[in-house]
């Protein structure tokens, strides 16, 4: 186990074109579930956990961990499940999603596996829309179901996706070439895309969105293949950078090689704060990077293009 743990806290650098490394877990059954290590800071047996008062049902407690209280949230009751009953035999795996630190309570940890993007596949049909799933990919012919802890996270603390009325107000969409631009949203969370459009909705702009990188780009060349250009219909493409099939990585490389779309503004738009790798950026010519959520700057980040 502790060279699982080790081999966590080493790799969660980890980019690279359309590929990751997922930490594999149990939650209280036989079922594997996996997360990207990327976003991953520690994984360690679990301390002793402090209740405080009024805490959410799915809140176990708090734990102190080098200097900072971290909640820790049990991952198979937020999955609709049972409680993980013995913490003192359970790991948490301590990551970072949307700009704060969260401990996941799981039952055990396994191993890391290393796999591409291509191989992580949307959630089957018919899961509807109270799956807690975002993709599923397959391991020793076993399904290995991978989690849409934002929405999790949303369920425990919801964000607020209101734009400041000042911001909202700001935007003249009077402008010829504004009036019929569509912002295009890409991100495999549901949760993530109708905070998203609920933010950018405020600009009274067009917005279509998409479930996964691969999904968003055929459509674009769908766009571009009635204009000839993208950027006569869609004026920014807001990604999130994990999704099946084809990340945000590849997505903007693929549009920047790709002569009908290299002119459209690509902004990342990902949980993925304090670890991100801004060479990655540039190098794949992504034209802006904003960590989730904050409605304000998502909003200016999406403006700015409109206003050049």
């Amino acid at each position: 186990m502790s060279g699982i743990l080790d081999s966590v806290n080493q790799r969660t650098q980890l980019v690279g074109q359309n590929r990751l490394e997922l930490l594999l877990f149990k939650l209280n059954g036989r079922q594997r579930f996996g997360i990207n290590v990327f976003k991953v800071r520690e994984v360690l047996q679990c301390p002793p956990l402090t209740s405080i008062p009024k805490q959410n049902k799915l809140v176990r407690g708090v734990a102190h961990i080098r200097g900072q209280t971290i909640s820790v949230i049990d991952l198979s009751m937020a999955t609709g499940g049972r409680k993980i009953e013995d913490v003192s035999n359970a790991f948490i795996v301590i990551a970072e999603y949307n700009r704060s630190v969260q401990g996941f309570l799981v039952g055990s940890v396994e191993r890391i596996i290393n796999t591409n993007w291509d191989a992580i596949m949307p959630p089957p049909q018919g899961t509807g829309k109270a799956s807690y799933l975002t993709a599923v990919t397959e391991v020793e012919n076993e399904l290995i179901e991978i989690l849409d802890v934002e929405k999790i996270l949303n369920e425990i603390s919801p964000l607020n996706a209101e734009v400041s009325s000042e911001l909202a107000g700001d935007l003249d969409i009077s402008k010829e070439n504004i009036t019929n631009k569509i912002i295009f949203i890409a991100d495999d969370s549901s949760v993530a895309r109708n905070q998203v459009k609920k933010a950018l909705t405020a600009l009274g702009l067009n917005i279509e969105a998409a479930k996964n990188g691969l999904e968003a780009l055929n459509r674009l060349k769908e766009i571009a293949a009635e204009t000839g250009d993208v950027t006569d219909k869609v004026g920014v493409l807001v990604s999130d950078i994990e999704m099946p099939e084809m990340d945000g990585y590849t997505l903007t490389a693929e549009i920047k090689n790709t002569p009908e779309l290299q002119k459209l503004k690509v902004v990342l738009h990902t949980s993925l704060s304090g670890v991100f790798n801004q060479a990655m950026v540039k190098k794949v010519g992504a034209d802006d990077f904003i960590a989730k959520f904050h409605p304000d700057e998502l909003a200016s980040a999406v403006k700015k293009w409109f206003d050049k």
